[in-house]
């Protein structure tokens, strides 16, 4: 750890110092309080130890005024006069240890093993209240197509490794999905993940939420904040969205990658990271890069192992499988075998999802909330849906003229409405008045009816 030592005892200020070194921490020594708040505001600590008594600012305001500046830092007490008085204080302004001199190598050690395992501990909670603002769901993959097989085959390769994934296909698809089956399956499961849509935030707020920053960094920022690399460390982070990042920042992201060092905004210090890295995208990097949209040396770093996520047109075998779990999402009851009636699996069927598994999921969604006992009927997915249905069903069919369009159009939805004109109508968009018009005026239609 990068540890603060303040205390005004050459000797102690000597002993303390090489002690720390010999156990593997980094370590700057201050002579007064002042000295310690001065070298707070140039840079970041894991630790701060420091003593109660000591000329100019007193150990305790140290802490207070620690506590402002670094935040995220933990605070140890070492003071030769310790009284009830100061430990309680001590307790009030949440300082992890309270050491009294002279205090043995030994001890000093332990407290340190401890405090690493808390700052840990730490990390991961900020992790998991990441992960229950993202809303995760399980990294279960559903479907059985044959393409997905090759997807698992590629999850199972690369996931006990170390190496850098990109993660390609379109809006939709699932690429968060498969990146949480590639963590899942890694030796860093039980380590942080967090993820990040590069493409959701302004350009001025992406560097901090990676990186974080000191306070007073830039207007608004009234305390410093841990970024999310510095929140996986150890663990994983998901970039998605990759392509949306700015040339400026990729160039930053770029040398955390080869080095793993970041720099908190308005911080002079470095922090080292260990995170694994998972990125997607939809964008194609390689046209990317021929209009120096994105950086050709960044592309070659992220893409050390590539799975390409197939559209769910391409799996179509998965359709229903993944409609039964999405509507187990909302819905407990029915059997698994009557959730779909004949028509509305038919409908599922034949549309071509242009918007992938994310469509499908808000179609189920709208049919669970409006079907009140299953099982799900044409009449109860979204009403575009139909409107949407003729167009996907018709684009690869021999040429129609508009009659025939309007027909086909009027045909199912008076099968989706029994019959019914007024609703059929409606559906439609258009006058009861218009749709009798129209099938008297075409036959098929009418013997529909």
């Amino acid at each position: 750890m990068h540890v603060l030592f303040a205390d005004d005892e050459p000797d102690l200020q000597e002993l303390v110092g090489e002690s720390l070194r010999r156990m593997g921490h980094s370590v700057v020594v201050c002579p007064d309080g002042l000295t310690a708040i001065a070298a707070l505001e140039k840079e970041s600590f894991d630790c701060m130890i420091v003593d109660l008594n000591m000329p100019g600012l007193g150990g305790m305001e140290v802490i207070k005024q620690a506590a402002q500046l670094r935040p995220e830092m933990d605070a140890v007490v070492m003071t030769g006069k310790a009284t009830k008085d100061t430990a309680i204080e001590a307790v009030r302004q949440n300082v992890f240890d309270y050491l009294t001199k002279p205090c043995r190598t030994a001890e000093l050690a332990e407290m340190l093993g401890r405090l690493s395992e808390h700052r840990s501990v730490k990390r991961q909670m900020a992790a998991l209240r990441h992960r229950l603002r993202q809303a995760e769901g399980d990294s279960k993959l559903v479907g059985t197509a044959p393409v997905m097989d090759s997807v698992r085959k590629l999850i199972s390769k690369v996931g006990p490794t170390d190496s850098t994934v990109l993660i390609r296909g379109e809006t939709g698809c699932g690429k968060e999905l498969v990146a949480r089956a590639v963590y899942d399956s890694s030796l860093r499961a039980a380590q942080p993940m967090v993820s990040i849509n590069c493409g959701a935030l302004p350009e001025n707020l992406i560097e901090s939420e990676l990186f974080g920053h000191c306070k007073g960094a830039f207007t608004g920022a009234d305390s410093a904040r841990m970024g999310l690399f510095e929140v996986a460390d150890g663990g994983t982070i998901f970039l998605d969205e990759i392509g949306e990042l700015p040339l400026s920042m990729q160039a930053k992201l770029l040398r955390v990658l080869e080095t793993g060092d970041i720099r908190r905004l308005g911080d002079n210090q470095t922090v080292h990271v260990d995170v694994r890295v998972i990125c997607a995208t939809h964008r194609d990097l390689e046209k990317m890069v021929g209009e120096d949209l994105f950086r050709e040396d960044l592309m070659f770093r992220i893409n050390t192992f590539e799975i390409d996520v197939p559209p769910l047109r391409q799996r179509e075998s998965d359709i229903m499988p993944l409609a039964v779990h999405l509507l187990r999402r909302h819905r407990n009851d029915g059997s698994d075998d009557q959730l779909f009636s004949d028509a509305a699996v038919a409908e599922l069927l034949a549309h071509k999802w242009p918007g992938n598994v994310r469509e499908l999921a808000n179609v189920i969604e709208h049919a669970a909330i409006l079907c009140d006992h299953l099982p799900i009927e044409p009449e109860h997915l979204p009403r575009h849906f139909s409107r949407r249905q003729v167009r996907a069903g018709l684009i690869d069919n021999q040429p129609m003229t508009l009659r025939e369009l309007e027909s086909i159009a009027i045909e199912r939805a008076l099968e989706r409405h029994h019959g019914d004109k007024k609703a059929a109508a409606e559906e439609l968009g258009i006058a009861l008045k218009t749709l009798y018009n129209r099938l008297n005026s075409n036959t098929p239609a009418s013997e529909a009816a």
